[in-house]
């Protein structure tokens, strides 16, 4: 019998391995899962946690290669409804929902941005910098993003400058997720040096990534850290060194990221653990377990854990997802945000733009203690659209 047993047992045994394997390899869990897994766990915080939310979107009118009529219908909605709904909520320093909208260059079409500028500077958010290119040159991406600033700046008010040097500045979104050519295949890039020239080309920081499960996920996860391209090589943001409290700037670029994890509480067959990777859609919407994992997982510059960096995505312009970006479920995540998280003792909520949380992490880095919300402008002014906020209290450096 026991002869009988241990081979069947065996059997079980590598059936098991092979689905496992296979499971993980489907949704390119092989990528991050070990460096998630293994990671330090943010340290406890003793007093008040300042929530830091910034919600990003790949910004796409022609999503589909869609006509004018449909392009200007998706514009002019998210103008009027977003509006609608973010002037219901406010954080703690009295300020609405703030969107980021990453424009895509090769669709740019300047009615589309008169009037997502004219919403920013009612102080809804600001404009970035988005982009897909394929088989690209060096020459030719430095050409691109220097006309795609200028147009930006000049004609809608876009983009702080630096106060030191004048150079104008900006957030960055990798179009289908491949930064520095981080796809295996090369496609949707080919630039490995694309950090390097996004930093001499004025970008303070990248807000790609989580892009689980794409294959183009780094191994580094739930962190802010400096990356520097691999000379000749692919994906130099693979790994970096987090930026933490006293430490100086290194690598090639600032790398902002969101929540990637297994959400325990969300499973499949209820078994599976769901992939949680901050993606904001009909498909997964911004349930309440959500948000607690997001907050638990406290992503921060080393050293200041009670600033928790929150930034969450989508695709804004899809028709099948509008409902819930503009709707009920995004409505009730920003309620459920501002009644338990923004209780002005064990909490404090602060929604911020994607320049702002740049800012407060260089605060961070710099020493910087107290209310967050001093720090909104610590180093690049506001853009010509974004609306003059209240003076916040100042903090004390240690």
């Amino acid at each position: 019998m026991i002869g009988l047993v241990l081979p069947c047992l065996l059997g079980l045994v590598l059936l098991f391995g092979t689905a496992l394997i296979v499971a993980i390899r489907a949704r390119n869990l092989q990528y991050w899962l070990w460096g998630y897994l293994t990671r330090r766990k943010a340290p406890r915080v003793q007093g008040t946690k300042h929530i830091l939310f910034c919600f990003v979107d790949h910004f796409e009118p022609n999503w589909g290669r869609v006509d004018m009529d449909r392009q200007r219908h998706r514009v002019d909605r998210w103008c009027k409804e977003y509006r609608e709904m973010a002037s219901r909520h406010r954080d703690a320093d009295g300020r609405p929902p703030q969107h980021g909208f990453f424009y895509p260059e090769e669709e740019y079409v300047e009615e589309h941005l008169e009037k997502i500028a004219a919403l920013c500077a009612d102080g809804y958010g600001e404009i970035e910098i988005h982009l897909h290119h394929d088989d690209d040159t060096p020459e030719n991406f430095v050409a691109t993003i220097e006309r795609f600033n200028t147009l930006l700046n000049e004609r809608h008010g876009a983009l702080p400058r630096d106060p030191v040097t004048g150079q104008l500045k900006f957030a960055f979104i990798h179009g289908n997720w491949c930064l520095a050519n981080s796809r295996p295949d090369g496609r949707w890039c080919g630039i490995n040096n694309e950090l390097v020239l996004l930093r001499e080309l004025g970008c303070y920081a990248d807000f790609t990534l989580p892009s689980a499960p794409s294959d183009t996920q780094t191994r580094t996860s739930n962190s802010i850290y400096y990356a520097a391209d691999n000379p000749g090589k692919p994906k130099g943001h693979d790994t970096g060194v987090p930026m933490r409290v006293g430490g100086k700037p290194s690598g090639d670029l600032l790398i902002i990221q969101g929540v990637l994890g297994l959400n325990w509480k969300n499973r499949r067959f209820g078994i599976i653990p769901r992939i949680e990777n901050s993606d904001i859609r009909k498909g997964c919407p911004p349930t309440r377990d959500r948000v607690d994992q997001w907050v638990d997982t406290g992503i921060h510059v080393e050293g200041r854990p009670e600033w928790i960096f929150i930034k969450i995505h989508t695709h804004g312009t899809q028709e099948r997802d509008m409902d819930t970006l503009l709707g009920a479920p995004v409505d009730a995540m920003h309620s459920y945000l501002e009644q338990r998280y923004n209780d002005g003792s064990d909490y404090v909520l602060h929604y911020v733009t994607a320049r702002e949380m740049y800012n407060i992490a260089k605060a961070a880095e710099a020493g910087m203690t107290g209310n967050p919300n001093a720090y909104r402008d610590f180093e690049l002014p506001r853009p010509a659209h974004a609306q003059a906020t209240q003076a916040a209290p100042v903090a004390t450096a240690v």
